[in-house]
């Protein structure tokens, strides 16, 4: 039986790992949080109380192993990065970092995971506020992929999305729309991959259990224009989404999912090893359904 530890498990697409190694059986999973969110899951685990920014902390969770499988959920700067390579560091046979699909600039579509090289990336000391959220994923992943000497695979998926979505990102947009609000778009000709939680617990299970090293890109198969995504919420309402540039739209009107130029994953390495992804138009129609009539 595989001994697994995530780190951030209670809540989204962490919570959703978890039930999903649970009920499929064969790991013994323990869970690792502040413990400040209470979270009820399929069937029974074990449970670690970690500060992820403290790497005494750290040490003690790695101790409790050895692990087969860290699920890294919660990592976002690179002194955090280097704490979990101190910390696990014999103590891990395979470590899983969840990134995203901010550490690739705008402009290259669809992007293959070269584009961005955390190999050769140069980091230096820091912690989740001296950097933006991207920037920090990027020397998070150069500090993994630099320093550690267990494998290590790093998850880049773009924006989740799913009825448990705590950041509302996709209600944003249905409910304005439903109640006639403005959302400001840079362009709503670009392109953007989404993939839901689900979806996501899915791939990071797999991942972990698979041979894979270095960055691998996750996203559901089919990329989406905003005017398409706006279309879908517009049959889902009934309503004529109000589109306005940016500047124009209003304090706190500007979109979440605003963005200059394309920003597609290439899927094709993920697919290659094996993984089959599920479309975007399987789910994302459906969930906006149920978000426009109060289901999600």
């Amino acid at each position: 039986m595989a001994k697994v530890l995530v780190l951030g498990g209670t809540r989204y697409f962490g919570k959703r790992l978890v039930d999903l190694l649970l009920r499929e059986g064969g790991h013994e999973v323990t869970v690792a949080t502040r413990g400040l969110t209470e979270a009820v899951f399929n069937g029974p685990l074990n449970r670690l109380i970690v500060d992820r920014t403290d790497e005494s902390s750290l040490v003690e969770a790695a101790k409790v192993g050895p692990w087969d499988i860290v699920y890294d959920n919660i990592c976002y700067s690179p002194n955090e990065a280097l704490a979990a390579v101190r910390a696990f560091d014999g103590n891990v046979g395979r470590y899983v970092l969840t990134s995203t699909l901010s550490v690739y600039k705008f402009g290259k579509s669809p992007l293959q995971e070269e584009v961005f090289d955390p190999y050769r990336y140069e980091w230096n000391a820091g912690d989740r506020k001296d950097m933006d959220y991207g920037e920090g994923k990027r020397q998070a992943e150069a500090v993994f992929f630099q320093q550690a000497d267990f494998p290590v695979a790093a998850m880049r998926i773009p924006i989740v999305l799913g009825p448990d979505d705590y950041t509302r990102r996709l209600h944003f947009h249905v409910e304005r729309v439903m109640n006639g609000t403005p959302i400001g778009f840079p362009n709503v000709e670009a392109s953007m991959s989404y993939i839901s939680s689900a979806e996501t617990a899915s791939f990071l299970k797999w991942l972990g259990c698979s041979m894979l090293t270095g960055p691998v890109n996750a996203s559901s198969d089919g990329e989406l224009t905003i005017a398409g995504l706006l279309e879908l919420i517009g049959r889902a309402t009934g309503k004529q989404p109000l589109v306005l540039p940016e500047n124009e739209a209003g304090e706190g009107n500007e979109s979440p999912f605003g963005i200059p130029s394309d920003w597609v994953l290439d899927i094709s390495k993920a697919k290659a090893a094996g993984y089959s992804f599920g479309s975007v138009m399987d789910w994302l129609p459906d969930l906006i359904g149920k978000i426009a009539a109060g289901q999600a």
